[in-house]
């Protein structure tokens, strides 16, 4: 890890707190290039009532349209929690070179957990994955929102 990641990261986990704020689960994503932030997102599935808002997507959108272009070859994507299968098929897509996971998501990952979307090489691109970058602090505040959220439900019923 270096402290580049550390600080893209650090990033990546205020934008999963703007998700804690709204009750939503505490995903963030960064996108990087030539040394600056260029698409931020969180994930906002319920609040925008879709299946499609997740932090990865928001930062891409964000990201191609700062640079001009639905490549973003000479990037590098910040996420604090691995990437669903909907989300490392846009990396791929856009043909994001390396991505920096907090945590790894062993029921739902497609960065190695579950699957390795990433890294098929039938693929026409292939992502670098760094993973682990301030695991403890993103895997924390997965663990913290779902204690809550059990916690909330159990004074419900």
């Amino acid at each position: 890890m270096t402290d580049t990641d550390e600080k893209y990261m650090r990033e990546a986990l205020r934008q999963a707190k703007k998700a804690y704020a709204l009750e939503e689960t505490p995903i963030g994503c960064v996108i990087v290039h030539d040394g600056k932030v260029i698409g931020r997102g969180y994930n906002r599935r319920n609040t925008e009532k879709s299946p499609l808002a997740h932090a990865e997507i928001a930062a891409i959108r964000k990201a191609s349209r700062k640079i001009g272009d639905w490549r973003l070859e000479e990037c590098t994507m910040y996420v604090t929690l691995e990437p669903c299968q909907m989300c490392a098929g846009a990396i791929v897509q856009s043909r994001i070179p390396r991505v920096v996971i907090g945590c790894m998501n062993p029921k739902a990952g497609c960065a190695g957990s579950v699957l390795n979307i990433l890294q098929v090489k039938e693929f026409n691109h292939q992502a670098e994955i760094e993973s682990g970058v301030l695991g403890e602090e993103c895997s924390e505040l997965m663990k913290q929102f779902f204690r809550e959220l059990r916690d909330k439900k159990k004074k419900q019923i």
